[in-house]
């Protein structure tokens, strides 16, 4: 089966289950950009819960593309966004192995949101030591024939738990740093499962479509 995603920044679980395990994959540039969605949007687990991570945007109409969209740099959110990173995952087990290359995100400036988004995840696919090759949508189409549409399912207000063709692979419990506080808390970032699992991430995203 082959799936379509938007973009989306160091995305949930739920999107990594189809962008590995589908045959195809392509990610979408020409829908209009989405407000209060995962595209400029993750969530990782502080010591004080759920937290979310928004990168501010430039949108200079309602109906703008995605690959339109400019990350706004006039408040200083990359330093904010590492250290909301760094205070919840420190003393993970694998954080020390990943931190330097995750740094530069926080460092170097893209001027579009899509780019940036795209680069995360071929470093993402670079520490999971998988090749996986997708293509960027040609134009907008509103249905696909043998495809997976989850431009739009993907996203926080929208329970994971709907999705029951990923439901069972996304609750699966992993080690997580701040367990001794909370149960376990599914569909987080691929950035927490990556800092709390390290090399056995790969194996945890793997399923059967």
């Amino acid at each position: 089966m082959n799936a379509i995603l938007s973009s989306a920044y160091w995305p949930n679980l739920q999107y990594f289950y189809y962008l590995i395990n589908a045959e195809q994959v392509q990610i979408e540039q020409h829908e209009h950009y989405q407000k209060q969605s995962f595209r400029n949007r993750t969530q990782i687990l502080s010591a004080n819960g759920v937290l979310n991570l928004v990168i501010p945007v430039i949108q200079k109409h309602k109906k703008m593309p995605m690959h339109a969209v400019e990350i706004d740099y006039n408040e200083n959110w990359q330093m904010n966004h590492w250290r909301a990173i760094n205070s919840a995952y420190k003393n993970s087990p694998f954080f020390d192995f990943f931190e330097d290359e995750l740094f530069v995100f926080y460092t170097q400036k893209e001027k579009m949101l899509l780019d940036y988004n795209l680069k995360q995840l071929e470093l993402i696919f670079k520490i999971l030591r998988k090749k996986r090759n997708f293509s960027l949508t040609e134009t907008f189409e509103t249905s696909f024939d043998n495809m997976r549409d989850k431009r739009f399912d993907i996203h926080p207000k929208i329970n994971f738990d709907q999705d029951l063709q990923a439901y069972a692979n996304l609750v699966k419990p992993y080690y997580q740093t701040f367990s001794e506080k909370f149960n376990f808390v599914p569909n987080l970032s691929v950035l927490d499962l990556i800092f709390n699992e390290g090399k056995f991430a790969s194996s945890y995203l793997n399923a059967e479509m």
